[in-house]
């Protein structure tokens, strides 16, 4: 029998070129027809791996999913930046390679994400996502976030509207 090892753990620059391929083809997947594709296209082609390199080492927490080596999925976490909701953090970034979903590993990078939070001091969380993204929602909805804001947010001249869920 192999043993298949599952970590969550802080990002290193040399992680750079396999983030930006997992957040390449998780952002294709979810955003295709949802977000314009000029708009996404730019966003896509702005983080690349030099801009990752620098995220690792930045003033959010970039922590990543290694599934046996390889890198699943990303998530970035800090203080909420929506000054107006009475909660300390925040999960800015979620997102898995496709062939990765779907099997419980999302729960656990965010499990780890939130756990991370808690032991910074942080108390409750924000995680804001498109409305019409079904499949964001509901994974939110499913680990027990309350959809408490709204707001819009601009891709190039398209609002479409976002949802923060909250967890105190």
């Amino acid at each position: 029998m192999k043993t298949l090892s599952i970590d969550v753990r802080r990002a290193e620059p040399e992680d750079a070129r396999a983030i930006s391929e997992a957040h390449r083809e998780a952002w294709s997947q979810a955003y295709a027809g949802l977000i314009p594709h000029r708009p996404l296209t730019q966003m896509l082609e702005r983080r690349g791996e030099v801009w990752w390199r620098k995220a690792t080492r930045g003033p959010a927490t970039l922590l990543v999913l290694d599934v046996a080596g390889e890198v699943a999925g990303y998530a970035t976490i800090g203080l909420n930046r929506a000054r107006a909701l009475p909660y300390d953090g925040e999960v800015y970034e979620i997102y898995l390679r496709p062939e990765f979903q779907g099997i419980g590993l999302g729960r656990r990078l965010f499990g780890e994400s939130r756990r991370l939070l808690k032991s910074l001091g942080c108390e409750g969380l924000v995680v804001w996502c498109l409305e019409d993204s079904e499949h964001a929602t509901r994974f939110f909805r499913r680990h027990g976030g309350a959809d408490v804001a709204e707001g819009m947010e601009d891709f190039d001249g398209t609002q479409l509207k976002k949802i923060g869920f909250v967890w105190p």
